[in-house]
C-alpha cells in the first residue's frame, strides 16, 4: 500500500478518545434487500451475517469495547418456520465458522435473552463459543437470541419481588443502580449508540431500559448494503454530538 493511502486510511478513522464503549445496532432490512432483488427472504439473511462479519471486525480493530447486535427477536418466532428454520441454521454455522476469529481477536461472546427457546443444537453451539471464547478481553460481543426488552424487564421485576419478599432487598432501598444489576446486560455499560438499518423510526422492544440516553442513528440503508464505511460515518458523527444527559452544558 502506498503512502498517500495509507494517509487517507488514517485520516477516515475516528477518535479513538471519542470513540462510544458500548454500540448496539438494529440489523434490519435483510427481507427488503432479497424481495428487492427477487429473491428468497433467507438470501437476505444470508447476506446479513456477512455484513456481521464485517462489522465484528471493523468493531474490534477500531477499539470498539462492547458491541450488541439484535439478532432474532421474541417476536421473531412468529415468523414462518421455514425462515425461522434458516436463521437458526445461519447462526449455528456463524457460530462455527467464526469461533477461530474470535480467538485470534480476542473478542469474547456473550448472549442475552431467552436461549432456551432456541433449538438444542444452537444452544449446544452457543454456550460452547461462549465457554472457549470466555477468557477473551479485547472486545464483548453481545448476540441479542429470542430477546425481548419487555421480557427483560418483567423479569427483572419478577426476580427482584422474590429478593424483596425473602427481604434480601430492602425494597426501600432499590435504586435504578440494582434494578440494572437485575437486567440481561448487568455489569456492561449502557449503550452509548444505538444504530438502526432500513429507515425505520422505532427501537423495537430493544434494550428499552439501557438505550435512556443512547445517541440513536437512523439510516435508510438496508442491513446487507450497510458496511465499515458508513459504520465509521456514524461513529465520526457520534463524536461531534453534544451529549447531555439531561444537563445544561
Amino acid at each position: 500500500m502506498n503512502s498517500n493511502n495509507t494517509s487517507s486510511k488514517i485520516e477516515s478513522e475516528p477518535d479513538i478518545e471519542k470513540l462510544p464503549a458500548h454500540v448496539a445496532i438494529i440489523m434490519d432490512g435483510n427481507g427488503r434487500w432479497a424481495k428487492k432483488r427477487l429473491m428468497n427472504r433467507v438470501r437476505g439473511h444470508e447476506r446479513g451475517v456477512e455484513v456481521v462479519r464485517e462489522i465484528v471486525r471493523a468493531s474490534r480493530n477500531i477499539g470498539i469495547s462492547v458491541l450488541t447486535l439484535y439478532a432474532f427477536s421474541t417476536e421473531n418466532w412468529q415468523r414462518p418456520k421455514v425462515e425461522v428454520t434458516a436463521l437458526m441454521a445461519l447462526l449455528r454455522n456463524f457460530l462455527k465458522s467464526e469461533l477461530q476469529e474470535m480467538q485470534d481477536n480476542n473478542i469474547r461472546l456473550n448472549t442475552i435473552g431467552q436461549t432456551e427457546h432456541l433449538p438444542k443444537g444452537v444452544q449446544e453451539r452457543l454456550y460452547e463459543t461462549m465457554s472457549l471464547t470466555e477468557k477473551n478481553d479485547g472486545m464483548l460481543l453481545n448476540l441479542a437470541l429470542s430477546y425481548g426488552g419487555r421480557t427483560e424487564i418483567t423479569e427483572a421485576v419478577r426476580e427482584i419481588a422474590v429478593k424483596a419478599k425473602a427481604w434480601e432487598i430492602d425494597p426501600k432501598a432499590i435504586t435504578p443502580e440494582i434494578f440494572s444489576d437485575h437486567l440481561y446486560t448487568r455489569g456492561m455499560p449502557d449503550p452509548d449508540l444505538m444504530i438502526r438499518t432500513s429507515g425505520e423510526m422505532r427501537i423495537s422492544n430493544f434494550l428499552l431500559w439501557q438505550l435512556a440516553y443512547a445517541e440513536i442513528f437512523i439510516t435508510d440503508t438496508l442491513w446487507p448494503d450497510f458496511g465499515k464505511e458508513e459504520f465509521i460515518s456514524i461513529l465520526k458523527a457520534y463524536q461531534n454530538r453534544e451529549r447531555r444527559f439531561g444537563k445544561v452544558l
